[in-house]
Order: structure tokens, then C-alpha cells, then sequence
């Protein structure tokens, strides 16, 4: 496993991490269950994965029960919890934004308990709430990180604007990216107040900031396993750009990366996460599995590096395509 960390946030994480969200169940992703996803949880700390990305809208606070079931007996000081606030849900399960000190108090005690520590190592902002002053959210964050709930305070889909203002509280931004998906103007329909490739990630290596990037895979399709005739019954069926003709432009792409992926004897989805192994402004990359074995496929991408020639052939047939978002 190789490690790596920033100055705002000097802890030494693998660069693949474990994204948690496929440990909310079937009623999340289709291939989830609780005990595959203990397995996984199981199988990533023997492997040398010790960065945990999970969320309590992951599953309802399903994933976070599992992680917390999953990792007891492990050395907690060796284990790295990435969770966030921010998304509320009431008895519909209907999900809001909510950064308000009073939610984030609530939150943070609901979180621990769930995953039955007494401390969070990285607590992140999931998503910005347009009716709290951000300076009041980060005067709460501050006040946990004092009594010791939490270690360090990031950002998930936020603006460059107010990750500046927060800079001296903020250790890490999280945001959408991967090969196909640079500057992403949206994710399953909701718009995005940044640009990874552009904004976040020259302004993650400037100040010292950890990035860490989630839907790697682009939610399955980079993994070469999704044909032209995929219908998703999970989550998956939310996002736009994994139906009809919008799914046949990414698995034309695909089907090339298949080919440069036999000439090297390697398969799409260690391309894909190599692709971002080789950006050295990335610090852990947040990869999902629903089951063990999709796990230890994503590590074996640790076992080779990509060379310059590779990688410029990777971006000359991605950007001729026309699909870069």
C-alpha cells in the first residue's frame, strides 16, 4: 500500500481508500449486503487500507453502522474515519441541506455513536446549505474540534470562494472526479460550484490541502464491466449520464480503453484508478465495492505504475471523444 498526506493534513492515508457508501444495503446499490460488506470492511484493513470515507446519509445511517460493526476489535489510533455533515433526513426519508450548529451538534454525537468511537478523524461539510451563514457552521466545527469529537475539519462539493474564507479551519476538499468526469457541471442532476481539474485540485496542491476524489469508477462504468444494455435498479438510475444514448458515449470510450488494456495485460478499472494514482495533487481516492473481490481488483492497481506515453494516450482518446465532462 502507498500512503501519502499534505500539510493541512499530516496523516499518513492510503491512497485508496474505502468509499462507504455501498455498505448502505440492497435498498442503495443492488449487489450490497451487511455481510459482504463487513468482509470488505475486513479485507481493506488487512490489505493496508486505512482511510474510511462514509457519510449518515449513507443508507440512512446503515453504512455508518456497519463501518462501526466492522472495524471493532481493530486498532482505532490505525484507522482513519471520514464522515460529514450536513444532509438531514425526516420519517419520509426525504433528504435537506442543513448546516445549522444545532443540526451539527446532533449529528456529530449521532455519528459517533453509530460507529461506536469517541472521536472522528476528518468531519467534512457534505454539501453547502444557502440558508446558514457559513461562518456560523464553522464556529460549531471549531468548538468540536476543541472538546475532541473531531481532528480535522474538510469540505465536500464546495466553491474555491469559500473554501479561501475557511482556509485556516480546513484540511481537505472532497469533490467529484475521474477520468471521464474532470470539471463536472453536475452530479445526478445537482449542479456543482466547482471545477475539479480547473479550480480544486491547483488549489488543494498550493495551500497544502488533501483532495480526495469520489466516484473514481464513475459509478461502475470505468470498471469495463457495464454494457451498452445496463439497466440500473439502484441508485444509479438517478443519474443522467448512465441511461440511453448518454450511457452508449461512455461505453464507446470504454471499449478503447478495453483494447489499450489488453496490449498492457491490464484491465479499465486499474487504468482508471492509476490514471488518478498519478496525480500527485490527489491524496486518497475514495473507490466503493460491493463485494470483496471488486475491492482487491481496485488495489491491484497499486501493483504498476503508468507511464508518461500512457497516460497522454489516455487523454488524447478521452478528449477526442468528446464525452470529457
Amino acid at each position: 500500500m502507498k500512503y501519502r498526506s499534505t500539510s493541512r493534513f499530516p496523516v499518513n492515508v492510503s491512497v485508496i481508500g474505502l468509499g462507504c457508501w455501498g455498505l448502505s444495503g440492497p435498498s442503495v446499490w443492488r449487489d450490497s449486503n451487511d455481510s459482504d460488506s463487513i468482509k470488505i470492511v475486513h479485507k481493506a484493513l488487512e490489505s493496508g487500507v486505512n482511510f474510511f470515507d462514509v457519510a449518515p446519509v449513507y443508507g440512512f445511517g446503515h453504512a455508518e453502522e456497519i463501518l462501526g460493526k466492522a472495524i471493532k476489535g481493530f486498532p482505532r489510533d490505525k484507522i482513519v474515519i471520514a464522515t460529514k455533515c450536513g444532509l438531514i433526513w425526516d420519517d419520509q426519508k426525504r433528504i435537506t441541506r442543513c448546516l445549522k450548529p444545532s443540526s451539527i451538534f446532533r449529528e456529530i454525537d449521532e455519528s459517533l455513536k453509530r460507529l461506536k468511537t469517541d472521536y472522528i478523524d476528518l468531519y467534512q461539510l457534505h454539501w453547502p446549505d444557502p440558508n446558514t451563514p457559513i461562518e456560523e457552521t464553522m464556529d460549531a466545527l471549531i468548538e468540536l474540534k476543541k472538546i475532541g469529537k473531531i481532528r480535522y475539519i474538510g469540505l465536500s462539493n464546495f466553491s474555491i470562494d469559500i473554501a479561501q474564507k475557511l482556509l485556516d479551519h480546513i484540511s481537505s476538499m472532497q469533490g467529484l472526479y475521474n477520468m471521464f468526469e474532470r470539471n463536472a457541471l453536475s452530479y445526478h442532476n445537482i449542479a456543482l460550484e466547482y471545477r475539479t481539474e480547473k479550480e480544486v485540485l491547483p488549489f488543494c496542491e498550493k495551500n497544502g490541502l488533501a483532495f480526495l476524489p469520489y466516484s473514481p469508477l464513475m459509478q461502475g462504468i470505468l470498471t469495463g464491466d457495464i454494457n451498452y444494455n445496463e439497466k440500473f435498479t439502484d441508485v444509479r438510475s438517478a443519474n443522467p449520464k448512465l441511461v440511453g444514448d448518454n450511457l452508449s458515449k461512455y461505453i464507446q470510450v470504454v471499449e478503447k480503453l478495453k483494447k489499450i488494456g489488453t496490449k498492457i495485460g491490464k484491465p479499465v478499472n486499474e487504468i482508471a484508478i492509476n490514471w488518478l494514482v498519478k496525480h500527485q495533487a490527489i491524496t486518497s481516492i475514495i473507490a466503493g465495492a460491493t463485494k470483496p473481490e471488486q475491492l482487491q481488483e481496485n488495489l491491484k492497481a497499486l501493483d504498476w505504475e503508468m507511464s508518461d506515453e500512457l497516460f497522454e494516450e489516455i487523454d488524447r482518446i478521452v478528449l477526442e471523444s468528446g464525452i470529457l465532462d
